[in-house]
């Protein structure tokens, strides 16, 4: 496999933004020049549109970031439809997740693109199987890691113990995003000051909540305003 340029995304919890801040590091990226393509190794959770077509919104939200056709290049391998943990969802449906099948599908995706940014599920070490999880993806692909904080209440004790597990995995954390969710969280600035004294890496940028008009409904994708509102508050560059 050629070696890739790009970043991983992951989080602190899911439902902290990851699939926000990576669109908006894609659009952030296109600014640079650069043919950029998010990819998914696995999503569980799906919906129809208008037309009947089974859709996953955090695979739409990359495509619209990566302005792709519908249905132009298979951004995941494994498109479960229950919305809980990958492995469960997959045993539900009577398949095993595979590394290998997951990297041969970004091998695919990456000859397309100068590079590429891969979106974790849920957490850092959210299982694949009963022996390998998304921090073993994470070492096999060697991306430079952005964590995404989902600033709530125990984020502190959340990015702390996933900066250990990546740090426990040898891997390196470009920089940390801190997005602020639907609601902000009282001490927002207070909370975020702790974090940068704390955890080892940049910081990329603090993403207010989004405005009413921009807020996603569910099962729908995150729209190209809503991304470039997350863009403007993220400072990243690639070489």
């Amino acid at each position: 496999m050629t070696k890739m340029t790009g970043f991983f995304v992951t989080g602190t919890d899911t439902e902290v933004g990851k699939t926000l801040v990576s669109g908006a590091l894609i659009l952030k990226l296109r600014e640079q020049g650069k043919q950029v393509i998010g990819f998914k190794p696995v999503v569980a959770g799906t919906y129809q549109d208008a037309s009947g077509h089974t859709l996953n919104e955090d695979l739409e939200t990359l495509r619209i970031a990566s302005q792709l056709a519908p249905g132009q290049f298979n951004l995941s391998p494994y498109v479960l439809d229950m919305p809980v943990a990958p492995h469960l969802a997959a045993a539900i449906k009577g398949i095993a997740l595979d590394m290998n099948t997951i990297m041969q599908a970004l091998d695919d995706v990456q000859k397309h693109s100068d590079c590429i940014v891969v979106e974790g599920a849920g957490g850092f070490l959210v299982p694949l199987s009963d022996n390998q999880d998304l921090g073993d993806l994470a070492q096999k692909i060697d991306l430079p890691i952005v964590l995404v904080v989902g600033m709530k209440l125990g984020c502190i004790n959340h990015a702390l113990l996933t900066q250990e597990a990546i740090k426990a995995r040898g891997l390196k954390i470009v920089g940390w995003v801190a997005n602020s969710l639907e609601n902000e969280m009282p001490l927002l600035q207070e909370n975020v000051a702790t974090l940068k004294a704390a955890i080892n890496a940049p910081f990329l940028g603090l993403i207010p909540s989004l405005p009413n008009a921009l807020q996603k409904s569910h099962n729908s994708p995150y729209s190209i305003e809503a991304l470039d509102f997350a863009a403007r508050h993220i400072q990243i560059a690639i070489h």
